[in-house]
């Protein structure tokens, strides 16, 4: 007689009896399982594997110079970057003047108007909060402010088109603290 347990040899498996334990999905009809695969003993470095390699993109490293076209970009882009104040032309020239000649000349100039705009902007404030209260002389100083920021729109812009355009701005009235 033979055990009810174990499927026959010659036939189809047959599903095991009810409440009998199911056999694990990885063992052969004839009851023998697959080995499992071999575990790393502890503290084992395991072997090694190829590294991941991406195709590199177009894109330069950081630390590379700047092909002159981009070089041109990040120059105009430090002059139109007036526009909303100074920290664009600092930005732009702290992390690009080593990698690009004209960036690094057309950022100092950017940046040097951009802190002369400042004080500008700062001293013409402080005159208008101080000789404010005057009727003819407190509304001519209040629009000193709104004219200096226009001015200054008028200059980044010019400087931001003239260095796109493949040539070079200097600021009319420019105090030449970064050289």
């Amino acid at each position: 007689m033979s055990d009810p347990n174990t499927p026959p040899h010659d036939g189809p498996a047959s599903p095991p009896p009810a409440g009998a334990p199911t056999p694990p999905t990885n063992q052969t009809p004839g009851g023998y399982s697959a080995p499992p695969p071999p575990q790393q003993a502890y503290g084992q470095q395991p072997p090694p594997q190829q590294p991941y390699t991406q195709q590199p993109y177009s894109q330069a490293p950081a630390g590379a110079p700047l092909p002159p076209d981009q070089d041109k970009q990040w120059a105009s882009f430090a002059h139109f970057g007036g526009i909303i104040g100074f920290l664009p032309a600092l930005i732009i020239w702290l992390v690009f003047k080593d990698r690009g000649p004209r960036t690094n000349t057309e950022g100092k100039e950017a940046l040097n108007w951009q802190i002369t705009f400042t004080i500008a902007i700062i001293v013409a404030n402080i005159a208008a909060l101080v000789l404010g209260w005057i009727p003819v002389i407190g509304w001519i100083i209040g629009l000193l402010p709104v004219a200096i920021w226009v001015v200054n729109i008028v200059f980044s812009i010019l400087g931001g088109v003239r260095v796109n355009a493949g040539g070079s701005y200097r600021y009319p009235v420019t105090l030449r603290l970064i050289s």
